[in-house]
């Protein structure tokens, strides 16, 4: 692992992908394997990672908020990410940091965009938030929508809440985000057992060329 190590020191790593891919536990294995290396490893959730990103990150998922206006979820999600950016990700990477991101602007482009905004004007407004900070790698873990609902253990939130039309949209805008960016993007089978989705995830780590 040291040689990865070396090769991820200031790098920037999100891994996104369709709810109960698994993102979380993925994230945590590859940082603990990743530390015992010797590499600094900065972990990090969008929306959240900060006080101001947890309260927005709680009126977003909020059932309560069934009537949020797909715009409104696209603005309040840019926010927190602004937030994370600034107060999180920047001076990571500033002290050479591995950063490992659950979600980023990708999620919004596949969440938002399955709920009716333009993709392109995501984007568009995600430079504008993130300051045109992209991340040097995303690992989107695939899984069909009724394999990943399946495997949700906690009541849904609001957006796992909403059907499997959507839930099949987001997973398509996931590839096609992957398809449009192949040098910065990276598909993984996310089913299997957690060892055999964590060995294809460094696999992609290893092969994936970082500028």
């Amino acid at each position: 692992m040291s040689d990865l190590a070396d090769k991820l020191a200031g790098k920037f790593i999100v891994i996104d992908g369709p709810d109960g891919a698994g993102k979380t536990t993925q994230i945590e294995l590859l940082a603990e394997q990743l530390r015992g290396s010797g590499l600094k490893v900065c972990t990090t959730r969008d929306p959240g990672g900060t006080a101001i990103g947890d309260k927005i990150r709680a009126i977003l998922l909020d059932k309560a908020n069934g009537g949020m206006a797909v715009e409104c979820e696209t603005m309040l999600y840019m926010a927190s990410r602004a937030q994370l950016v600034s107060q999180v990700i920047r001076p990571a990477l500033s002290r050479s940091e591995c950063v490992l991101c659950d979600r980023y602007v990708s999620a919004t482009v596949a969440y938002q965009g399955a709920g009716g905004a333009d993709p392109a004007a995501i984007r568009a407004v995600g430079e504008v938030a993130v300051g045109g900070l992209w991340p040097d790698l995303t690992i989107v873990l695939d899984l069909p929508a009724d394999v990943g609902l399946k495997r949700l253990t906690t009541a849904p939130d609001r957006m796992e809440s909403k059907d499997r039309d959507f839930h099949a949209r987001v997973r398509e805008l996931f590839l096609q985000q992957a398809a449009d960016e192949p040098a910065r993007f990276a598909v993984i089978d996310a089913s299997g057992s957690v060892h055999e989705v964590q060995q294809r995830l460094l696999k992609a780590i290893r092969e994936h060329r970082f500028a």
